[in-house]
C-alpha cells in the first residue's frame, strides 16, 4: 500500500494493536504515514489533501492506511499528542529515509508533561467503552495507554508495547485471550471486573502523579527546527 500512495512518503509505520503488543488473529493492520504535497498543491487556492485515507485487503489481512501531510504532522507533533509520536517512533517500519530520521531526532524535543493529558483522555474514553461493551479490546487499550503515559512521564521515552511495560499479573493472559478474536468479551475467570476497575483507578492516579513529578520541559522546543525542516522540504533544498 505504501508503494501505491499518491504522494511521496517520508515514512510509513505500523500502529494499532500490532504496535501495542496485543493483535488478534483478525485485527486490521493499521499503517500510519506522513506524505509531502508538491509545492503547487500548497501555495495555490486549490490545495492538496492534508490527510489521505485508504484501505484494502492484502494476503487476507484488512489494511487501514492514514497519512498526514508534513505540515499537518508537524503541527500535531507540537501539540501534546502521544498518538503521532507513537507513529513516528514505531519500531515497525514500512518506509523510512533521511527525513524520517530527522523527525525522529526532534521527537524528544516535543515532549512535555502535557502529554499526560492525551493518555488520560484516551484511557478514560476506552474505559467508558469497556464498561458499555465488556470487550477485551478497550480493556487492554485502557491499560496500554496508562502504562505508556506513566513510562513517558517518568523516563521521557515513548514505549507503546504493553508487553514491555506491563505491571499486572493477568495481562499476559488477557493478551493471549484477545488473540482469538478482536471483539471477544473479557473472561471473568482471568480477572474480575472489580479488580480491573481498581487497577485502572490506581494506574490513572499514578499517571496524574507522574505528570506532577515529571522532569520533562513545560513546552516543546522543537518548533524552530521543525519549521526549518518544512521550509527546506518545500523549497527542495
Amino acid at each position: 500500500m505504501a508503494d501505491e500512495h499518491p504522494y511521496p512518503l517520508i515514512f510509513a509505520t505500523v500502529s494499532g494493536a500490532h504496535l501495542y503488543g496485543f493483535a488478534s488473529l483478525d485485527s486490521d493492520l493499521d499503517l500510519r504515514a506522513c506524505h509531502v504535497l508538491p509545492l503547487d498543491a500548497v501555495v495555490g487556492v486549490m490545495t492538496g489533501p492534508e490527510t489521505v485515507e485508504s484501505g484494502g485487503v492484502r494476503e487476507g489481512m484488512e489494511l487501514d492506511v492514514v497519512s498526514q501531510e508534513l505540515a499537518k504532522f508537524i503541527r500535531l507533533l507540537l501539540k501534546p499528542n502521544g498518538y503521532v509520536l507513537e507513529q513516528l517512533l514505531s519500531p515497525l517500519v514500512i518506509r523510512t529515509g533521511a527525513l524520517h530520521a530527522e523527525l525522529k531526532s526532534l521527537a524528544p524535543h516535543c515532549l512535555t508533561p502535557e502529554h499526560a493529558r492525551h493518555y488520560l483522555g484516551f484511557a478514560a474514553g476506552q474505559w467508558q467503552l469497556f464498561t458499555k461493551t465488556g470487550e477485551l479490546k478497550p480493556a487492554l487499550y485502557t491499560l496500554r495507554v496508562l502504562h505508556t503515559g506513566i513510562h513517558l512521564m517518568r523516563t521521557g521515552e515513548i514505549q507503546a508495547d504493553l508487553r514491555v511495560l506491563n505491571t499486572l499479573p493477568y495481562v499476559p493472559d488477557l493478551i493471549e485471550a484477545k488473540r482469538a478474536g478482536e471483539h471477544d468479551r473479557l473472561p471473568a475467570a482471568l480477572v474480575s471486573p472489580e479488580r480491573l476497575e481498581s487497577d485502572v483507578a490506581r494506574l490513572t492516579a499514578e499517571l496524574e502523579s507522574a505528570r506532577g513529578a515529571s522532569k520533562l520541559p513545560p513546552s516543546p522546543s522543537a518548533a524552530p527546527a521543525l519549521n526549518d525542516l518544512l521550509v527546506r522540504v518545500r523549497l527542495g533544498r
